[in-house]
């Protein structure tokens, strides 16, 4: 089944120097972008991370220091990929848990203005695991009948990732094909930032979501904790995280 698209849809993928939002890099990145008329756009670019790629990071994507030591900074190529998908919905495999966290700490790291979250964001790993539970290299055998060659490449996982949602579609009445729908279907809880550190509650406020706090209104533990603020900025918490504290504490001063 082809996408009902409104708006351009971007699946992506990265490599990356590890799994640490804070403090790892994209070593390469992969998309397909589909328009609604249905043509296709791809393009893969790989990145020097400016930071040594881990031993077990190479293992598993192939890329090495020496592969990428003549290639752009993400700071070179940001403003051109900032163009390149504004406007556009977003798509990845655990992409709500990995990859756009990630990338939206690069574009803050190089202060390149692109709001992320007035996009849509749709998970085929979250669709895949709450119909039959498994892997990439599963579900593409499962849903399309094929063997991924070239896993753990960026473009080949991107590829995939695209293959899979429209061989979803046609195996689920159920689901809807619009990116509204899968949007909602696919999303990893309710955040306010990407990492899940602050969430909204059902009357669509901003709580804590972790430690002493959980559960707690965000703008009352600012109150009555002023100390909270400076421990969240100076501590090793996402880029993002910290921008989303602070419109909080921005906004409520405001008041």
């Amino acid at each position: 089944m082809e996408l009902n698209l409104k708006n351009p849809l971007v699946f992506f993928d990265l490599e990356t120097t590890g799994i640490d939002i804070v403090k790892d890099r994209i070593v390469e990145i992969a998309y397909l972008k589909i328009s609604p008329d249905g043509s296709k756009e791809s393009k893969v670019k790989r990145i020097n991370p400016e930071m040594p790629i881990p031993a077990q990071s190479t293992a598993i994507h192939g890329i090495n220091d020496e592969d990428v030591k003549d290639c752009p900074t993400f700071k070179t190529i940001a403003k051109s990929l900032a163009a390149q998908i504004e406007g556009c919905d977003l798509a990845g495999y655990n992409s709500n848990r990995f990859d756009i966290p990630l990338l939206a700490e690069e574009f803050l790291r190089v202060d390149v203005d692109i709001d992320l979250m007035k996009r849509k964001f749709i998970d085929v790993q979250t669709i895949f695991h709450k119909k039959e539970q498994r892997t990439l290299s599963a579900a593409y055998r499962f849903y399309c009948n094929l063997e991924l060659e070239g896993a753990h490449g960026a473009e080949a996982d991107t590829n995939a990732t695209y293959e899979i949602l429209k061989a979803q579609l046609d195996r689920y009445p159920d689901i809807e094909n619009n990116v509204n729908f899968l949007s909602e279907f696919s999303a990893f809880g309710n955040n306010v930032d990407f990492a899940g550190r602050m969430i909204y509650n059902e009357n669509n406020e901003e709580v804590i979501n972790f430690g002493k706090y959980k559960g707690q209104l965000v703008s009352e533990v600012l109150k009555k904790d002023p100390g909270y603020y400076g421990w969240i900025m100076q501590g090793n918490f996402p880029l993002h995280t910290k921008k989303m504290i602070t419109s909080i504490k921005l906004r409520d001063f405001n008041k």
